[in-house]
């Protein structure tokens, strides 16, 4: 059967440095243009073959896969991401949020998108670093994409195997906080004086407290613990 006249003919696949993982497509009609190799073998087109309209696009549209692929590949090359997080940057750089979920999936289905473990690590990573309490580790990870439900049950599941409780976790932040104090601010904090430097380190423990998250009662008992552990010798 022949080709119709107005369709182009691969001539020729000039390979593209750095490494010729993308090629310039010569036709014999038309302008040249440039696509990933991979996405010629996928439609195992090649030199002397016909390049309609319809093959052309369908040519355009796996080199776009590819694309997406490749930057997310390398985006999560420098560190794990969430799903949400890969999204964002992906779309940011211009790619269709459609082409860019059938992607993602694709990666989920192969292993190499994992909220739950990503997830996982960003806390325990938090509580060795930089602690906080079981309910702003979750907003935390809210924020990063991770859903709602999942957040809590991750974090849930880290502060039990890393065996850490409320009580724990305020001793860890406080000691934190104290470990970086003169001993000025120390012995302000434990004096039960209203002097203005017990209410300036008073306010200093404060604010540092809410920040890790803490709240109400509890924050109230990390208080008085911080004060007790100023106190000790």
């Amino acid at each position: 059967m022949s080709r119709p006249a107005t369709d182009p003919v691969i001539t020729r696949l000039e390979p593209l440095r750095p490494r010729g993982l993308r090629v310039r497509v010569h036709l014999d009609a038309g302008e040249p243009f440039e696509v990933a190799l991979e996405a010629l073998e996928v439609l195992r087109l090649g030199s002397g073959d016909a390049l309609p309209l319809n093959r052309r696009h369908h040519l355009l549209n796996a080199d776009a896969d590819v694309q997406i692929r490749d930057a997310a590949l390398n985006l999560l090359s420098y560190r794990a991401r969430t799903r949400a997080e890969l999204r964002r940057r992906l779309v940011a750089r211009g790619f269709r949020p459609a082409r860019v979920d059938a992607c993602l999936g694709r990666l989920q289905a192969r292993g190499l998108l994992d909220d739950a473990a990503v997830a996982a690590a960003f806390v325990r990573d938090r509580l060795r670093h930089r602690p906080r309490t079981r309910a702003l580790l979750a907003r935390e990870l809210r924020a990063r994409g991770v859903d709602g439900d999942l957040a809590v049950r991750v974090v849930d599941r880290v502060l039990d195997d890393e065996a850490v409780t409320e009580a724990t976790l305020a001793k860890r932040v406080v000691e934190a906080w104290l470990s970086r104090q003169g001993m000025a601010v120390r012995r302000a904090l434990a004096s039960r004086d209203r002097s203005a430097a017990s209410e300036k380190a008073y306010r200093r423990l404060y604010g540092y407290l809410a920040r890790r998250g803490f709240v109400g009662s509890g924050l109230s008992r990390a208080i008085e613990l911080a004060r007790s552990l100023a106190a000790e010798p």
